[in-house]
């Protein structure tokens, strides 16, 4: 696909992939942007970035003015060509997925201070190029006007098995159960947040992916991009 044909007359093309926790958003998301040939930016990775450091700083989760003031002392950027997560320059790729780390991002993620900075900085990122973006509010709040919306989901045991079989390839073991109970949680903190919470669009198509390959998925997703375009 010609990405010359992305401009359009609200500016570049924008994908956005919202859905649940383990629904596949990151991985149809950098595929789908590798297949086009543009930018893919994880902005659940920023949230987790600064939830990571909010860790290492022993920061306490309850306090929303110290978590903003926090988003706006943290660089956070993305190496593009490979991929990699930096937060002040430090390598957080594998860092930000540890258990720990997904236990807290929906606190940080409900503060409004830190939405409204990682927000701007996200649609900043948005305007300059043809992107693709997941998360869980990036049609409904921050690419509103987005060229193609999407929300991803799948049953709760399948997005377990999802998570568990990528926390596996990381090297850290988990009961099955275990990560369905924590899903759920993150579930139900992102559905009744009162800042931006997780919603699928009106104008969103619907893919349940729960008995779709992945690679199924991605064609639905470039098909769904191409009568768009069209």
């Amino acid at each position: 696909m010609d990405t010359n044909q992305f401009a359009h007359t609200n500016g570049f093309l924008q994908i956005a992939i919202d859905g649940p926790a383990g629904a596949g958003k990151s991985s149809v998301a950098r595929t789908v942007a590798q297949r086009l040939g543009i930018l893919y930016l994880d902005t659940g990775a920023m949230y987790r970035a600064l939830t990571w450091k909010a860790l290492r700083h022993n920061i306490d989760f309850s306090g929303p003015n110290t978590l903003t003031q926090l988003a706006l002392d943290t660089v956070i950027t993305f190496d593009t060509a490979t991929g990699r997560v930096l937060c002040d320059e430090t390598d957080v790729t594998e860092a930000i997925r540890i258990p720990q780390v997904s236990e807290n991002v929906s606190a940080v993620a409900a503060v409004p201070g830190v939405r409204a900075r990682l927000t701007e900085l996200q649609r900043n990122i948005a305007r300059a190029c043809p992107i693709v973006l997941d998360g869980r509010d990036i049609g409904s709040v921050v690419l509103p006007q987005a060229t193609v919306k999407i929300f991803l989901t799948a049953d709760l045991d399948r997005r377990a098995e999802r998570r568990q079989k990528d926390l596996r390839e990381q090297g850290l073991h988990v009961d099955l159960r275990q990560v369905e109970r924590d899903i759920a949680a993150r579930d139900d903190k992102d559905s009744n947040r009162s800042t931006a919470p997780l919603r699928q669009a009106p104008d969103a198509v619907l893919i349940d992916t729960s008995n779709m390959t992945f690679e199924e998925v991605v064609e639905e997703v470039l098909a769904l991009v191409r009568r768009v375009m069209s």
